[in-house]
């Protein structure tokens, strides 16, 4: 199909455009912005008139529930409530049912979302077998089924000379390691450590439960060397400003590591809990406003690298439960970008290219080479890229309303917000994936 987007607002933060132009999709590449082939003959064209064309948002933390949930079609809800929100490219963190430790695993799920023709999935290999912190998985052929990384997702490794070992393999052939800093002593409780969790009489996760795991990572780091025998470690969810202060320092350091923040704990801190509100219930959990503020300072100025959905569809039979036994997880890939711009755009926010920045060309830049043949043109809009970008009305305003949303989990801590802009139409490797 050839698609003529017109008289739309073009911004690519990665090269700095921002100016109406026209552009031209054809056999899912981009074939012009502003100056088209005088040839061009569209068979769809899309008035973008006082909208915003931006790139196809890349999501590095999105729970798709399969393998594990196919009976319930989750693997169609969760894709088309990726591209409601502009995402076409997106990290599944490897802590399905059963788990993504088999190549097999992997492919299938891999066929399974291209046949859907909608985001791209890029999934995350399991680091040890079962996420049981033991055995190291077979990475080589995990990566050749499709995995970009390896992580653990929310079990740590607890034994420190496995996770050398983890570190060190992956440095040998250049896999990169995605971990979320929790020590697994003492990050068992539901809520973040501070006045508010002792008057509720909720089980707390101090901010050493964070710190504590990143010196671990950061030492192992340290003490591997310089240069190519150092892994790749992307630290996923921070959520302290402590956290933010190691991270600070080891990327000072020259250390090769990256790391993202949630919208939650962007937006939200531990008051949100409300009383006891389980669409709140998060991992990690929600801090204290020296926390978010220092996260949003932190992701402005480029220490934190990206802002992530962390997406993760919960029913309601597992969050209508008392705080404490429920699961915790929140929907979120429909609002990472108008959180995103909302964060962005505020009074204290770093402004537009870097608030879109933050959900585009920089998480493409975290995967890096893993993209392969993508990897100049992911999360950019790129005369001869890929075609994955989204038309965006910046002056919608909408009330987030559960029920509304397209993914399976009706649950998230944003329910009634009135949150300004919303996606119109996602092309997902040049095919209208959402929208008109």
């Amino acid at each position: 199909m050839k698609i003529l987007i017109q008289h739309g607002r073009v911004i690519d933060p990665a090269s700095g455009r921002d100016e109406v132009a026209d552009v031209a999709v054809a056999a899912g590449r981009i074939l012009g912005i502003g100056q088209l082939p005088a040839d061009f003959k569209p068979t769809r064209t899309i008035d973008a008139r006082g909208c915003w064309v931006l790139p196809g948002l890349v999501d590095l933390a999105a729970r798709l529930r399969e393998p594990g949930h196919e009976h319930a079609r989750m693997l169609e809800s969760e894709m088309a409530a990726a591209v409601a929100g502009g995402v076409t490219s997106l990290v599944c963190p490897p802590d399905t049912d059963p788990v993504l430790d088999e190549p097999g695993l992997v492919e299938m799920l891999k066929t399974r979302a291209e046949r859907l023709h909608q985001a791209r999935v890029f999934p995350q290999g399991a680091l040890t077998r079962g996420l049981k912190g033991e055995v190291l998985t077979e990475m080589g052929q995990l990566t050749d089924a499709g995995c970009v990384a390896f992580g653990q997702a929310e079990s740590p490794i607890v034994n420190t000379q496995v996770l050398q070992r983890a570190l060190q393999y992956a440095a040998t052939f250049g896999y990169a390691v995605w971990l979320r800093p929790i020590d697994p002593w003492l990050g068992t409780g539901v809520a973040a450590s501070g006045p508010l969790a002792m008057r509720m009489g909720l089980s707390g996760v101090p901010a050493a439960a964070e710190t504590i795991a990143l010196h671990t990572v950061i030492e192992l780091l340290r003490a591997m060397g310089g240069g190519a025998t150092r892994a790749r470690v992307h630290l996923c969810r921070l959520s302290s400003a402590a956290g933010v202060a190691l991270l600070r320092q080891a990327k000072a350091d020259g250390l090769p590591v990256t790391a993202d923040v949630s919208i939650n704990s962007l937006h939200l801190i531990d008051h949100d809990i409300g009383h006891f509100d389980s669409s709140a219930r998060l991992n990690p959990p929600l801090r204290q406003q020296r926390d978010r503020d220092a996260l949003a300072e932190a992701l402005a100025d480029g220490t934190l690298d990206a802002l992530v959905s962390d997406h993760t569809p919960v029913d309601a039979d597992a969050k209508q439960l008392p705080f404490a036994e429920a699961e915790p997880g929140a929907s979120g890939l429909e609002l990472l970008l108008p959180l995103a711009l909302k964060w962005g755009l505020g009074a204290h926010g770093p402004g537009l290219q870097r608030a879109l920045a933050s959900v585009t060309s920089a998480p493409a830049r975290v995967l890096g080479g893993a993209l392969g043949t993508l990897a100049a043109s992911c999360g950019r809009l790129v005369e001869g890229g890929v075609a994955d970008l989204c038309v965006f009305d910046p002056e919608a305003r909408w009330i987030v309303t559960p029920a509304a949303l397209r993914s399976q989990g009706k649950h998230t801590p944003f329910a009634g917000h009135e949150l300004t802009g919303r996606v119109r139409c996602t092309l997902a490797g040049g095919h209208l994936a959402h929208g008109e």
